[in-house]
């Protein structure tokens, strides 16, 4: 198949397929118990930082999950980039591989894993801001759902967050661990800055150690600025100088509004998203 300008392709047993293919039915068991586990990388302009990072997160997801992946982080990889050369050089993509159950009765049957990759249009949201209320959800924690896998099970919980804040008003919401800590953004990592210092949840298993927020984490610090992995309080989110979010979707994107108090796009946060594409670029 050659290069294609379409809006979606999926890489099923062996072939691409373009649009949006039927794959499962009703008795397979992804579809019934929620085995499914998938990661997210990017590509634009020819770069996909990261990627390999992704497909190898995917495949510890897959083993997480029960499942047994039958192939490796850099066959993902490969298979990646063959997706991503069917598009023009300038399309913004999102690259998604996931590996669900076929067959299974509550636990999924391990030997009915299956793998698709579907890569597609999907252009970078604006870096103009967001809006952020707090949630009265909770992050589960390890014993009580797989957080160490991205998991589609973990979304509907995301997804009841986001739709409580969409009703308030607001964008995005801010969800708390079981013991009232900040946990993330409903869809991303969460960071602050206060007196020229960034702060962001220290990982404590109920949320995902996202690529792109060690990515930023690393890049920070070897740019001379403190980082800080933390225990934060809604109140340390409220009273931040700057709020930002990191994430493979939208990459860095500034927070412009916490509750009722409204906030400007920072130096900090604009700094992280320069030097987060400089390093895609390299």
């Amino acid at each position: 198949m050659g290069s294609t300008a379409g809006q979606a392709l999926s890489y099923i047993q062996g072939e691409w397929i373009a649009g949006n293919p039927a794959i499962v039915g009703p008795m397979t068991h992804a579809l019934w118990l929620s085995s499914v586990v998938f990661d997210g990388a990017r590509a634009f302009q020819g770069v996909a930082p990261d990627l390999d990072r992704h497909c190898a997160r995917v495949v510890r997801s897959a083993q997480v999950m029960g499942l047994a992946p039958m192939l490796t982080a850099g066959e993902i990889e490969e298979l990646c980039w063959d997706g991503i050369r069917r598009f023009p050089k300038e399309a913004e993509l999102y690259i998604r591989p996931m590996f669900y159950a076929e067959e299974g009765f509550v636990a999924p049957d391990a030997e009915s894993t299956r793998f698709v990759l579907s890569v597609y249009e999907a252009p970078l949201p604006s870096a103009a801001g967001f809006t952020a209320g707090l949630s009265s959800r909770r992050r589960p924690v390890p014993d009580m759902a797989p957080t160490e896998a991205k998991a589609a099970c973990l979304y509907p919980n995301a997804g009841l967050a986001l739709k409580e804040a969409r009703e308030r008003g607001f964008d995005n919401a801010i969800m708390l661990d079981p013991i009232g800590s900040v946990a993330e953004f409903a869809t991303a990592n969460l960071f602050i800055a206060k007196d020229g210092v960034v702060r962001t949840p220290v990982h404590n298993g109920t949320f995902l150690n996202g690529i792109t927020r060690q990515r930023v984490i690393a890049l920070l610090r070897d740019d001379g600025v403190t980082v800080e992995e933390a225990t934060l309080s809604a109140r340390d989110v409220l009273e931040a100088d700057e709020v930002f979010s990191t994430g493979n979707y939208a990459k860095v994107v500034p927070v412009t509004r916490v509750e009722e108090r409204a906030l400007q796009p920072g130096p900090l946060a604009a700094r992280a998203r320069a030097l987060y594409w400089e390093f895609a670029f390299r």
